[in-house]
């Protein structure tokens, strides 16, 4: 779900900070040292590897010159008899320093980022030359006249929190280290620098509450009034008043740093705390307000855990540690045993990394993990398949169901599904998920929903209004949508252009006229029409619709024709639907001239 490179405009993306590059002798290799330690090779200046045995060279004297280019900047010897000096920017003499040339300007800016830390010339090519610096690792071939990046793979992306998921217009968002809040647009490949409130609020938040408490915070939760405070010292006090009070509460004999705590939003009073420092424990659980915390780690790895996560009515636990992530299920609403089975889910992330953060979905169906260096991954949450989740099929929502719309029954293969008399028909079935449409006949605005699954007999209750638009997206956020006169799809590599026509995927829009069997597909000459007033908005204003239909060939899919404005700005676009007034979820295309 985000890889480990960052737009930042430079000459390519950019990653975590490297403080040293050095070449293997004959210069077929290319070695990096990250800012946090971790050493990293590479041959073919594209696939990193982690490196075990690379002998970091010492550093040699700085040799004489008649000048610096910068203040404070540190000169380095090629061995070629040019030197370099490394400052804000890279700089090269070739006549002992009398005359320098700036490397990487361009007009105020850097090409490559500024906080030059170390520079390598290949033994075999002087005008080969690799730069470490707060932007990674850059390459030149022409000694300096331009330059590209080596960081699309080099796992040193240090992603501190998760700070949203996909939803609507919006992709994942995290805060990493030394660069701030960034986002993975819907469909981008990226990170891109933005302006997160989540972010900006949560510190200012903990310092007002570290004051008011009189302690030195590292981490919150809350959830309506009910505020818990960790601290450095593994202390973890509440407050009944939204914060305006704090009192102790009973942790044992915690002591690493408190570094994330969990609030059930319904019942606060459920909370779940995760610690790191070297000793026991790092999993605590409270189901009566801090009166007493239940130490949990039982099978854990005897690491520092730094995020934890769960849904109480699920019973379902997420933990983030130095081994990887790890889940288990225990009762969160009572006092239980502290002997839980911790489970790892880490055999399909990279082999050796810690995570930083976990965080579910808001419909708790896909588990979100930042990993050290490498970025963030996305499962399927594993506890649905105990806790059946009904979603919106289109955008993985909790909305209400419509007439003839998909539902996607997260965690189990359903066998065959009744409501109100009505049966609804199974279109998929797999162990993890199924997929069920709504009859046109149905009618809310309460239903409860009796499943035949793999494990047994199960009911879910579910509300049907007459319409409930939702266009389709994948887990990152990606509309489907395409273009009318070529079919193709549109995504971050295929933009739509002023004028064109758009072709909207989406479901819940109700009945249609002729009216059309539930669970048959859909014709595609003349199919069937949507009764209800469909319009269309692109940022914000509205757009034409030249038709609302059920989508040929398809069963519950429908699909609506937007007429794009002749004029329109280029960048990313908002997009929404309603039905009789009822809007769908937000999501977001490029357009280009």
């Amino acid at each position: 779900m985000g890889n480990s490179a960052v737009d930042f405009l430079l000459a390519s993306p950019a990653t975590g900070a490297v403080d040293r590059v050095w070449f293997s002798g004959s210069g077929g290799t290319l070695y990096a040292r990250s800012r946090n330690g971790r050493l990293f090779e590479t041959s073919d200046y594209e696939i990193w590897m982690p490196s075990q045995n690379a002998a970091e060279p010492a550093r040699q004297p700085e040799p004489p010159v008649v000048r610096i280019p910068e203040n404070g900047a540190r000169l380095v010897g090629s061995g070629f008899g040019r030197v370099y000096a490394l400052g804000r920017h890279l700089f090269r003499s070739d006549d002992g320093g009398r005359s320098w040339a700036n490397l990487t300007a361009f007009k105020t800016d850097s090409v490559i980022g500024f906080g030059q830390r170390s520079v390598a010339v290949s033994p075999a090519n002087q005008d080969q030359i690799v730069v470490a610096n707060d932007f990674g690792v850059w390459r030149s071939m022409d000694g300096g006249l331009s330059w590209m990046g080596l960081n699309d793979l080099l796992p040193n992306l240090r992603v501190q929190r998760i700070l949203a998921t996909p939803s609507g217009t919006a992709g994942t968002r995290v805060e990493i280290d030394g660069m701030g809040a960034m986002e993975l647009p819907p469909g981008g490949s990226v990170w891109q620098p933005v302006d997160d409130a989540t972010s900006r609020g949560d510190a200012v938040r903990l310092r007002a509450y570290s004051e008011r408490a009189g302690v030195a915070a590292t981490a919150y939760g809350k959830s309506g009034t009910t505020v818990y405070l960790g601290t450095a010292g593994g202390r973890i006090l509440i407050s009944r008043d939204d914060g305006a009070t704090f009192d102790a509460t009973d942790t044992g004999r915690a002591s690493g740093p408190v570094e994330r705590i969990f609030v059930d939003p319904v019942r606060p009073d459920v909370a779940l705390a995760a610690l790191g420092g070297p000793g026991l424990p790092h999993v605590l659980r409270t189901h009566n307000a801090g009166s007493y915390w239940d130490a949990l780690d039982s099978n854990l790895p005897n690491v520092p855990a730094h995020a934890i996560t769960g849904e109480r009515a699920a019973g379902a636990v997420y933990v983030a540690t130095d081994q990887g992530v790890f889940w288990a299920q225990m009762d969160l609403d009572n006092a239980g045993s502290p002997n839980v089975n911790w489970i790892s889910l880490s055999e399909r992330l990279p082999p050796g990394m810690g995570a930083s953060d976990v965080r579910l979905d808001a419909a708790g169906i896909q588990l979100y993990a930042a990993v050290e260096g490498y970025g963030v991954y996305a499962t399927a949450a594993p506890h649905r398949l105990r806790n059946l989740r009904l979603v919106n099929a289109a955008d993985f929502s909790t909305r209400a169901a419509a007439p003839g719309s998909l539902l996607s029954v997260i965690g189990g293969r359903v066998m065959s599904a009744r409501g109100g008399n009505l049966d609804y028909p199974v279109l998929a079935a797999a162990d993890d998920a199924s997929q069920i449409q709504v009859p046109f006949d149905a009618v809310g605005p309460n239903v409860m929903l009796a499943l035949v699954t793999g494990n047994g007999n199960v009911r879910l209750g579910m509300q049907v209004q007459p319409v409930s638009p939702a266009i389709f997206v994948g887990f990152d956020g990606t509309p489907i949508l395409q273009d009318a006169e070529s079919g193709l799809l549109l995504d971050a590599r295929k933009a739509a252009h002023p004028g064109a026509r758009l072709l909207v995927s989406a479901t819940g829009l109700g009945k249609v006229t002729p009216a059309w069997p539930t669970g048959m597909a859909a014709r595609v000459d003349n199919p069937p029409a949507v009764t209800a007033v469909i319009r269309a908005f692109v940022n914000g204003a509205p757009g034409p619709v030249t038709r609302a239909t059920l989508a040929g060939g398809f069963i519950g899919f429908y699909v609506i024709e937007v007429q794009l404005p002749a004029i329109n700005n280029s960048g990313p676009a908002e997009l929404y639907i309603t039905a009789d007034g009822v809007e769908s979820n937000r999501v977001q295309f490029l357009i280009e001239q």
